[in-house]
């Protein structure tokens, strides 16, 4: 599992492979014949999305036969909250800090 913020970013970045990854979250483990029916592109393109999120830590691939059945791995987005959490909580400091400078500026 990846736990690098920057290639969890790259990966997320692209709409299709995000839209992969939340029918994944939201349906559960599915094959990628089921990906490829609501992906709207076709099955070689959603294979090559379902590596670049399985090599950021997003996905686990489960070989059954001659399926691949994919899941969903959410706990991976933790670098991604953690730093979405650091962001908040500094422009929150600077919110506050401008706002209390305007007040002294109206008095």
């Amino acid at each position: 599992m990846s736990q690098d913020p920057d290639l969890l970013f790259r990966t997320l970045a692209d709409p299709t492979r995000r839209g992969i990854f939340e029918q994944l979250c939201r349906r559960g483990e599915q094959t990628v014949a089921a990906l490829t029916a609501h992906a709207g592109v076709s099955q070689p393109a959603v294979s090559k999305h379902l590596a670049a999120l399985k090599q950021a830590g997003l996905v686990r691939d489960r070989p059954e036969g001659r399926q691949t059945h994919y899941s969903a791995q959410p706990k991976a987005l933790a670098p991604l909250a953690d730093w979405t959490q650091q962001m908040a909580s500094f422009w929150d400091g600077r919110f506050d800090a401008l706002e209390d400078l305007l007040k002294r500026m109206d008095q």
